[in-house]
């Protein structure tokens, strides 16, 4: 009896090597690309295409410097974890609180998206409807076992995927034979026809990274299933390794199609591109495909928050810096309690979203974007910590070393200086800066007054 429940107490690894892979990919392709790119390419024109260079290769070092520890360590808790162990207690009580908050903040933010993604097809519905039986399917997904968790990230990157591919080739088609255009090949001239290729000049490539960045949040979530994967050691380098070639196929080759076949200062006034290019070759409902997946992409975010969530608070109450429940395992190998808070604070955030000024749930999000600065600073600082305290025989020994180091790391880190710095320009994200602090602040005094109950 007393074996089975120390079995129970490790986190199952039923994560294939196909589920890590498209988690992988999953994580580093948001809403955002369907939906919001359009911003970005007003900020910096067809230079844009730079910035995402530069931007997945902080996020491909990122991700290395994860994989590196990770792959010694493969814990469920991830960085949270890490920071615990190379940082101090207190590094990993702020990086599991302040990464477990991020996630809740996004999931509130996709399930009200839900809502009005199938508001599209059900005008009537209430938005609340749909945003309740996502969570509610989520999070039984997530409580059945890790290996259903995986099988629905793996199908909901699938459709993300299929649609990226299929722009592109589309795209290609038009540019290169006139597919859709009466025959006309439209060439790539748009890229420097209006105003050259810096049309706002090396400013605006800079200014755009923070939203590049922050388009690529959750991809971080591939290190929390190093707990659960099969064999960490071989599928979490194989999924790393891919990322950056992925980054640039699907980001940059599909707004290197975008912005080939429309004039940059055109894109964002006639709606989705990916809804444009789609109706320009002839695909028949092309509004209501892309509603499909952007609704999948967002019940991927539901999906992975939920499970990010649950194994984040599994590993704090594991470390003793959150309630003890917390930790507790169902017969799958599942933390439940971890998993069904989450849902519940998921559930409150839609209902808050729909109750409380505009104005008070910015501030609360707000924080959410200051704490994936924090988090990403975190794997960075982790790693560096982590191959300072290895001999150079241990260092020979790593499986998966991080290139470049320690100028990879340290280069990663100027990057995310330089995004707080374009964030401080902008009253809206500079609010980010100012409250963030005061959550950690709080998130201290708390951590304080734990330590003196007994």
């Amino acid at each position: 009896m007393v074996r089975k429940q120390e079995e129970r107490q490790e986190l199952r690894r039923g994560l294939k090597e196909r589920h890590v892979q498209l988690i992988a990919i999953g994580g580093s392709i948001g809403v955002g690309l369907f939906l919001g790119s359009a911003i970005a390419i007003q900020t910096a024109g067809p230079s844009l295409l730079v910035t995402y260079l530069v931007g997945g290769l902080v996020v491909f070092c990122l991700l290395r410097a994860l994989g590196e520890v990770a792959v010694a360590y493969p814990v469920a808790g991830s960085f949270s974890a890490y920071a615990h162990k190379f940082l101090g207690p207190l590094a990993g009580y702020l990086t599991g609180w302040t990464y477990w908050f991020m996630w809740i903040i996004t999931g509130m933010a996709e399930i009200t998206a839900v809502g009005v993604y199938i508001n599209f097809w059900l005008p009537e519905l209430p938005q609340w409807i749909p945003a309740l039986a996502a969570v509610f399917i989520m999070t039984i997904i997530n409580l059945i076992a890790v290996e259903v968790y995986g099988e629905f990230e793996f199908w909901f990157a699938l459709i993300k995927v299929i649609a990226i591919v299929l722009l592109i080739l589309g795209g290609l088609g038009m540019i290169i034979f006139g597919i859709g255009n009466a025959g006309t090949p439209v060439g790539i001239s748009h890229l420097w026809q209006h105003g050259g290729f810096f049309p706002h000049g090396i400013n605006g490539t800079i200014a755009a990274l923070a939203m590049v960045l922050f388009s690529y949040v959750g991809i971080e979530v591939i290190g929390i299933t190093a707990g659960e994967a099969k064999n960490p050691g071989k599928t979490l380098p194989a999924a790393i390794d891919k990322v950056f070639w992925r980054i640039l196929l699907f980001y940059i080759g599909s707004l290197y199609v975008i912005m080939s076949i429309y004039p940059w200062t055109e894109i964002g006034s006639f709606g989705s591109p990916f809804v444009s290019v789609f109706e320009k070759l002839g695909i028949d409902n092309a509004a209501g495909i892309m509603n499909f997946v952007v609704l999948s992409a967002a019940l991927s975010s539901c999906n992975s928050g939920i499970f990010s969530t649950g194994r984040m608070l599994f590993t704090l109450a594991s470390q003793g810096e959150a309630p003890a429940f917390l930790a507790r395992l169902n017969g799958s190998q599942v933390p439940v309690n971890g998993v069904l808070v989450s849902s519940a604070c998921l559930l409150a955030g839609v209902g808050l979203n729909y109750l409380i000024p505009a104005k008070v749930f910015t501030y609360v999000t707000s924080i959410g974007t200051f704490a994936c600065l924090w988090v990403w600073a975190t794997i960075l600082i982790v790693q560096l910590k982590f191959r300072r305290s290895l001999s150079k025989l241990q260092v020979g020994e790593l499986a998966y070393p991080m290139p470049w180091y320690p100028a990879s790391g340290i280069f990663c880190l100027i990057m995310l200086l330089v995004v707080a710095g374009i964030m401080s320009r902008d009253a809206d994200t500079a609010l980010a800066l100012f409250l963030g602090p005061l959550w950690l602040l709080g998130l201290m005094v708390s951590y304080v007054l734990s330590r003196r109950t007994p």
